[in-house]
């Protein structure tokens, strides 16, 4: 188990969820995630959000622990999302002296989630810059509209130092997965967040001026060490900047030729000069690593098979949710494959077009069925062009 300890006074109080097998109904998690959640002790109480309904027993538990018989004053929702915010009508009604923190989105939204007796009294609204006086601490808030809902605040305490971040820098894995931070968080941001990359580009600005010492998400470990790393990562991502050199090849085939001359395109390539090819077959590699990683290089081969005088379905599955998260700022090659009709590579090209900054590398390459001398000769020119800077 990673250190969840913050402070004294600020508490962990989440739970691991091992058994989950899809996040969000569709990122694969084989090592489970995190929901977060904390507690700062002071002359008054701010639990700050809930968790999800699956470890909603084990959550309640924690939490009347570490109040050891106080009552809370204050329940702070950062995010409405369910995963966070299923507990909220249930903690509600535990303390109903307890006085709940949000926006005005905030409390738009959990009027369609919850019924919670006497909200319009209870309710404690707040905006950017507003703060929240607990005793010795003191949460400013800092509104994060779009990262990744409307209603997404976060909130720096002071005395301490304490970013609670929201979504903002939380990965994929329980708190006892052994792994470094960066693949899994890199994973869960371009898939989770990374359309919003302008709103993220807006909270790291705010971020910039505050003195941070710990940064507490609502998945994955709290931050303590080394904080550039991870605000430079959320900066580079964010950004839309490749983060590593290197080329992506994406390869939808149906039959397997198409698979097997995008074996040699990555052979091709690394002997010219390439110093990192990724090859994945993404009929069957998991789809959330195949944006990833479409995301983290600058240069991307898309390969595909045709499929009823269209695009295979794998390959536009891959390109619609690339245009739905803000794909930009890439080179990108194309290679389609037909046996009689070829029509893939300019269904690829009209998706392809549609993004911002995306420069396709000339020249299209089509195969007939199986690599010939023709087509392979394509292929060395477009790997020759695709290595130009």
């Amino acid at each position: 188990m990673k250190d969840t300890t913050i402070s004294e006074n600020i508490i962990y109080v989440g739970a691991d969820d091992k058994d989950i097998d899809l996040f969000e109904g569709q990122y694969i998690v084989p090592n489970g995630i995190s929901y977060n959640c904390y507690v700062i002790l002071d002359e008054k109480i701010a639990i700050m959000d809930t968790i999800d309904k699956r470890k909603s027993e084990e959550w309640m538990q924690n939490i009347e622990k570490t109040l050891n018989g106080r009552q809370p004053d204050y329940l702070v929702v950062s995010h409405m999302e369910p995963d966070h915010a299923y507990n909220v009508e249930a903690l509600a009604s535990k303390y109903p002296n307890m006085k709940i923190v949000g926006n005005g989105k905030t409390f738009v939204f959990m009027k369609e989630f919850f019924n919670i007796e006497n909200l319009d009294s209870r309710k404690v609204e707040v905006k950017e810059g507003d703060t929240l006086e607990l005793g010795n601490h003191k949460l400013h808030f800092i509104m994060a509209p779009m990262v990744h809902w409307p209603e997404v605040m976060m909130e720096y305490e002071e005395t301490e130092k304490v970013l609670f971040s929201a979504d903002g820098f939380g990965k994929f894995g329980t708190l006892d997965t052994e792994e470094e931070w960066d693949c899994e968080a890199r994973r869960y941001y371009f898939n989770i967040v990374g359309k919003y990359g302008p709103s993220v580009q807006a909270v790291l600005k705010k971020a910039a001026g505050l003195d941070i010492k710990t940064i507490c998400p609502l998945h994955g470990p709290i931050l303590k060490e080394n904080l550039s790393h991870y605000i430079n990562k959320y900066d580079i991502w964010s950004s839309y900047k490749p983060e590593t050199e290197g080329i992506f090849i994406a390869c939808s085939s149906i039959h397997g030729n198409t698979f097997e001359a995008g074996k040699e395109l990555k052979n091709i390539l690394e002997e010219k000069g390439a110093k990192k090819v990724v090859l994945s077959d993404i009929t069957r590699e998991d789809f959330a690593e195949n944006i990833e990683d479409a995301f983290k290089y600058g240069k991307v081969i898309f390969m595909s098979s045709s499929y009823n005088a269209d695009l295979f379905p794998p390959m536009r599955n891959l390109l619609l949710n690339l245009k739905g998260k803000n794909y930009q700022n890439r080179k990108v090659g194309i290679v389609e494959n037909g046996t009689w009709a070829p029509s893939a590579g300019n269904c690829m090209k009209q998706i392809i077009s549609e993004m911002k900054n995306v420069e396709i590398v000339e020249p299209m390459v089509t195969i007939k069925s199986r690599l010939n001398e023709e087509s392979r000769n394509q292929l060395n020119t477009l790997a020759d062009n695709i290595l130009k800077d």
